[in-house]
């Protein structure tokens, strides 16, 4: 069983999907995919922070099994537990959102693997995800590939925590996951989560950037990840585009090695879109 890990609230389906159907459509495995989702309720907070749905699990599980028909996608609600740990912290209100930091309540969650990859929503496989599954962590608490700008400004081994192979085993009996809650409870971090694993860490493997390329598509690439990043031209700006804004995939990275993917995304989208209006 190949365990993945994504964390987030309704708006993080388009990320979900595309990067399921990268995943299974790059991948030659036999072997079945288990794609655990982090969500929860924090509507007191912001009216667009709402759960990742029953309906959304199903349409996901049901693709999934089109695949292989092992394949699940199990959902975690996590609001209670949040609550306790995080609920009032100085990092709620974090860089991105309060959902980035439930991957640090994997500890508390019940049945969970010994071995996982989580991933944010803003990746795509370009090539078989077994190529980072199958690395090697027995003797780690996790491997991460280096952050494109961190390495630069912060320190060289400066990880992204956007792609993590989890060593569930090690992190459970290093405490990992309490050393970063503590740490978010105590005191407000510039990048929330990803200083608070980084600051806990015993034991880590660097993987090479292409387990986690922030800027640039080569063909060894095996994950691009979408994250915010600079243009010079035609001055310097910043831009988040995600792998589902279809148009600046196009336009702007010049990308056509996805369209397969993306294609599938946009009617599989559609289809989504319609059955909900109908329950209206």
């Amino acid at each position: 069983m190949i365990n993945i890990l994504f964390c987030g609230n309704e708006g993080v389906f388009d990320g979900v999907l595309t990067c399921m159907l990268s995943i299974l459509k790059r991948t030659e495995t036999k072997e079945p995919f288990k794609f655990h989702v982090f969500t929860m309720d924090l509507t007191d907070l912001k009216p667009n922070y709402t759960p990742v749905t029953e309906d959304h699990r199903k349409f996901l599980e049901d693709i999934a099994k089109e695949y292989n028909g092992e394949n699940t996608v199990v959902l975690f609600d996590v609001t209670e537990l949040y609550k306790e740990h995080f609920s009032g912290c100085p990092n709620e209100s974090a860089y991105c959102s309060p959902y980035t930091l439930i991957r640090l309540l994997a500890d508390l969650v019940p049945g969970l693997p010994d071995k996982m990859l989580y991933l944010d929503t803003d990746i795509m496989f370009n090539r078989d995800v077994m190529l980072l599954y199958n690395i090697d962590v027995e003797d780690y608490e996790y491997a991460a590939g280096r952050d494109h700008y961190g390495k630069y400004l912060i320190n060289p081994n400066y990880i992204n925590a956007g792609v993590l192979l989890f060593n569930m085993k090690m992190m459970r009996e290093t405490g990992i996951f309490a050393k970063a809650r503590d740490w978010l409870r105590k005191k407000k971090l510039v990048f929330a989560d990803q200083s608070a694993l980084i600051r806990s860490t015993t034991k880590k493997k660097m993987l090479p950037q292409r387990f986690n390329d922030q800027k640039f598509l080569h063909k060894h690439t095996v994950v691009r990840h979408f994250s915010k990043r600079l243009f010079w031209l035609p001055y310097p700006h910043t831009d988040n585009i995600k792998q589902y804004h279809v148009t600046k995939v196009h336009k702007v990275f010049r990308y056509f090695v996805f369209d397969d993917i993306l294609f599938e995304y946009i009617y599989l989208k559609k289809t989504f879109d319609k059955q909900q209006s109908g329950k209206l």
